[in-house]
């Protein structure tokens, strides 16, 4: 098992948390965004959708495979209780604040916005995932904690040197179609607040840990399939493209969306294993970013929406404000007060 810090992983999560900012600013100019509560731009930019739906078919089950391979370097040096207690101060206490405090804050500008009455609604929202993800550490902590314990052992070594074989991608593809197959989701890519994507979140999370144990066997399997893993992806997201509306058959949005997973940890295992000066900065900062961004997002959109501008000068003002405005709080507010850092997680 690898215990060495993975750079590549860290900067993997930085960008999906990224890329999750800029699909979130894009819903405001698709014409359906008001139907998933966000303000929305008369004139929508059918240009972004192309690329909004390539990104829809990895960029959640993504995070759950890294933060399954998060709780596998985690529990190199910690036991079960610190894991549960670490992750309780890192994922719940945010989430909780979040629904409290966050979401209901972007519900009053969105209320604001529609002169509708102001109405104090904590929920979910953007956070259900890291609601998703601690209920995932409660589950498979104790499996995780006797595969540690037990990682000389014949058995898990033979599953490490499974998994360092092409054969074993053919499994984790086999068991998200089944995941799909069993629950059949009208829209693949719903993930939120769904048992699909309860169940699909599951399994990456758990895949995620597995690629851990697997060690240098697994990332260098990856590495002599990437090119093939990355034309797999293309070709089958080219097909999409070429379908009235985008739609294909469940099998192969599922068959796409593992083979853009296992390239881009291909990928970013041979480019991005680099300790850059801003990594572990950004490493620090993604999720707390991340749980605020919506606030700044919505406010944006509140002022900018109205404005007689270019559709395309509004959606750059609303992403580099929103990266701005978000970077600016954590930097000023977020890391520097004690009782902030505690509310978004910061050690």
């Amino acid at each position: 098992m690898e215990h060495t810090r993975r750079h590549d992983i860290d900067n993997l999560r930085i960008i999906a948390i990224a890329l999750l900012l800029v699909y979130h600013v894009a819903i405001v100019f698709q014409p359906w965004g008001f139907l998933v509560g966000f303000i929305t731009n008369p004139e929508p930019l059918p240009g972004l959708w192309p690329i909004m739906s390539m990104l829809n078919v990895w960029r959640i089950p993504l995070l759950f495979f890294i933060a399954g391979l998060g709780v596998f370097f985690a529990l190199q040096n910690r036991n079960w209780q610190q894991l549960l207690l670490e992750r309780t101060r890192r994922i719940f206490v945010p989430f909780v604040f979040g629904g409290l405090a966050i979401v209901p804050l972007h519900v009053l500008i969105l209320q604001a916005y529609f002169k509708q009455n102001w109405s104090y609604q904590p929920g979910f929202g953007h956070l259900w995932f890291l609601g998703n993800i601690f209920v995932y550490v409660l589950l498979l902590t104790p499996l995780f904690y006797v595969v540690k314990k037990q990682q000389h052992s014949p058995w898990v070594q033979a599953f490490a040197r499974f998994l360092a074989t092409p054969w074993s991608l053919l499994f984790v593809v086999l068991a998200f179609q089944l995941e799909a197959k069993l629950l059949a989701p009208p829209i693949y890519e719903m993930y939120a607040l769904s048992l699909h994507g309860f169940f699909l979140g599951l399994l990456g999370f758990f895949f995620g840990f597995c690629f851990g144990v697997a060690g240098p066997g697994f990332w260098s399997m990856l590495l002599r399939w990437r090119w093939l893993l990355l034309l797999l992806a293309l070709g089958l997201y080219g097909y999409r493209l070429m379908q009235v509306q985008m739609k294909v058959p469940l099998f192969l949005l599922v068959l796409e969306s593992n083979f853009w997973i296992f390239s881009l940890f291909a990928f970013a295992y041979k480019y991005l294993n680099v300790d850059y000066r801003l990594t572990n900065y950004l490493s620090k900062a993604a999720y707390p970013i991340y749980l605020l961004h919506m606030a700044w997002l919505y406010l944006l959109a509140y002022w900018i929406v109205p404005l007689d501008w270019n559709a395309w000068i509004k959606f750059f003002s609303v992403l580099l404000g929103t990266f701005a405005g978000s970077f600016l709080t954590y930097e000023f507010l977020l890391r520097r007060i004690g009782f902030f850092r505690y509310l978004f997680g910061l050690k």
